[in-house]
Parts: structure tokens; C-alpha cells; sequence
């Protein structure tokens, strides 16, 4: 008797008559990639074209002109067309870094920006995960108060904050004992009230934009933390964080950008910057010197590197991320 034998069918998985598969048929070699059609890698920016053409109108123009604006001698001499305009290359900036009150205030900037920064990603985090641990009704009246402090005015509520905190007739010295304790007299307490503003109308863009992430996050995979006795603060750090980290970014970033340049908060609530400018930041001392002072040029000056100063601290924030191999 003969063996029988083996019948000629392709190996599981792998059908005989696959065509076009991974690999050519006959040989070891992938096969070529699909070509893309012509003119489909131009398909995107051509719907970006309408947006592109607003933004360089009133982002890309103005910025030209600031720039241009910081290297000459330009005040309210030029502005009246009393005397020429005479240029001076980066003269401007030389006398903006020499000057010792620009480095108080850039370093004043910085503090409150970063404190403000962090103090807005602690409540806009934490409300969001409780968000997501009560029940519908509390979890809308929430979001209610949230979207109405987002939505006003910054002048209205720094008018606001400005009343619970007067010395005379605000009820927080009532509740707290504190008499006719003012709360803008002092460098520190002056900071501190904007800073309670300030994170009171910037929290809930980081409350809503993180509830949404975390809402996006599988239920099973934080069932599954809770099952292995992780603490609510370890869920945070361990599980969410780390899968919410493209949108932690994107908030950071744009806390940056707002509490870096914030200049309604501190010109009303200080009255233009306190007592001998003790609560100056870079928006308000820009704001000084071009049009109280009529020095235009260095007012741009101080515009500039303020620019420049976020468009260094996004680049390496980014840099960051992307060497920890995040996609953005």
C-alpha cells in the first residue's frame, strides 16, 4: 500500500490564491506601497486655505508690525509728525535689558504665571474627576457655575472679586474677621486676590476639556484599577494621566499663554499695576511705557519678547513631549 499523500492546499492563514497581499506572490519581497493620487497631499491645505488667509491677516500682519514698530525711534513726537522717524535697529532692546525694572517685572511675570498655571490644572483636574462621581444633577449645576464664570467679562470679574475683597464693605473681611484689612495694599495680597481670579475664570477650560478626555477613557480600565485596590489619587497618576496627556498639553499650553500675558485682572485690580508698580507684569509695564510714557517702540519692544519668550517655552514643552514619543 501506497501512503496517501499530502494534499496540495496552501498553509492556514495563507491562501493560494492571495494576490496582493503583504508579500508578492512567488517571492520574500513586500509588496510596493499604494501610490497615492495625484494632488491628495495638497487636498488639506486647501481647506485650510480660508483659515490660513484670516489667520496671517490678523495675527501674521500685526506681529510684522510690532516687530517693525521696536526698531525705531518712534513716540508721540513721530506719532504727531512733530519729528522723523529716525531707526535704531535693536537700540530699543539694549535699553529694555538694561534697564533693572524690566528684569523684576519679567521675573514677577514668570512666578505668577507659573503659580497661576499650576493652581488652574490642580481645580480644573480635580473638579473634573468629580465630574465624573456625582450624579447628573449635582455634575450639571457644576458645569453651570463652571461655563458661567468662564463666560464673564474679565473686567466684570475682576469688578466682582474686587467687592467681596474691599476693606469697607466686602464680605470676606466680615466672615473672616479681618476688619478693614486691604487686600491690595500689599505686594503679596494683591497677587494672591488676582490670582483667585484668575483661576476662578480659567479653571473651567481645563475642568470641561479634561472630563471630556476622561469620559473618552474605557470604563473597563478603571474598573479594573479600582478592583486592584488603587487609591482615586493613584488612578489619577498611574492610569489617567498618562492617557490623558495629549489633552493635559494642549490646556498647559494655552494656561501658559493666557496667565503669561494676563493684563485686564491686574490693571483693574490693582489700579494699573500697585502701589510704585510693586504688581507689575510685562502686559501692564507694555502698557506703561507706549501709552502712558508715549514710548511706543519700547512698548513693542517689550511685546516682542514677550513673544518670543512663549514661543520658546511651547517649543521646548513640545520638544519634550515628543522625545517621550507622544503624538500630537
Amino acid at each position: 500500500m501506497t501512503a496517501p499523500t499530502r494534499p496540495s492546499a496552501a498553509r492556514p492563514g495563507r491562501p493560494a490564491d492571495l494576490r496582493g497581499g503583504p508579500r508578492a506572490r512567488g517571492t520574500g519581497r513586500p509588496s510596493p506601497p499604494a501610490r497615492r493620487r495625484p494632488g491628495a497631499s495638497r487636498t488639506p491645505w486647501l481647506y485650510l486655505a480660508p483659515a490660513l488667509v484670516v489667520l496671517g491677516g490678523l495675527l501674521a500682519y500685526p506681529i510684522y508690525q510690532l516687530g517693525l514698530i521696536s526698531l525705531f525711534h518712534y513716540t508721540q513726537a513721530q506719532v504727531s509728525g512733530g519729528e522723523p522717524t529716525t531707526f535704531k535697529g535693536f537700540g530699543n532692546y539694549s535699553e529694555l535689558l538694561a534697564d533693572d525694572q524690566f528684569w523684576q517685572v519679567l521675573l514677577a511675570t514668570v512666578v505668577f504665571a507659573a503659580v497661576c498655571v499650576v493652581s488652574t490644572l490642580a481645580v480644573g483636574c480635580a473638579l473634573a474627576v468629580l465630574l465624573t462621581r456625582v450624579r447628573a444633577l449635582p455634575r450639571l449645576a457644576l458645569m453651570l457655575a463652571g461655563l458661567g464664570a468662564w463666560a464673564t467679562p474679565a473686567i466684570t470679574g475682576s469688578t466682582v472679586w474686587l467687592f467681596l475683597f474691599d476693606a469697607d464693605f466686602g464680605p470676606v473681611n466680615r466672615v473672616l474677621g479681618l476688619g478693614d484689612f486691604s487686600w491690595t495694599y500689599g505686594r503679596y495680597s494683591a497677587f494672591f486676590l488676582v490670582l483667585l481670579e484668575v483661576v476662578w475664570c480659567s479653571f473651567p477650560f481645563v475642568m470641561v476639556t479634561v472630563y471630556a478626555g476622561i469620559r473618552a477613557v474605557p470604563a473597563e480600565v478603571l474598573e479594573a484599577a479600582s478592583l486592584d485596590g488603587a487609591s482615586p489619587w493613584r488612578i489619577w497618576r498611574s492610569v489617567l494621566a498618562p492617557m490623558l496627556r495629549p489633552i493635559l498639553t494642549v490646556v498647559t499650553i494655552q494656561s501658559v499663554i493666557w496667565d503669561f500675558k494676563v493684563f485686564t485682572q491686574i490693571y483693574v485690580m490693582t489700579g494699573g499695576g500697585g502701589i510704585a508698580g510693586q504688581n507689575l507684569v510685562l502686559n501692564v509695564y507694555a502698557y506703561q511705557q507706549a501709552f502712558a510714557s508715549s514710548q511706543y517702540s519700547l512698548g513693542a519692544a517689550i511685546g516682542v519678547v514677550m513673544l518670543l519668550i512663549l514661543l520658546a517655552v511651547t517649543l521646548v514643552y513640545l520638544r519634550l513631549l515628543r522625545r517621550q514619543g507622544e503624538e500630537l
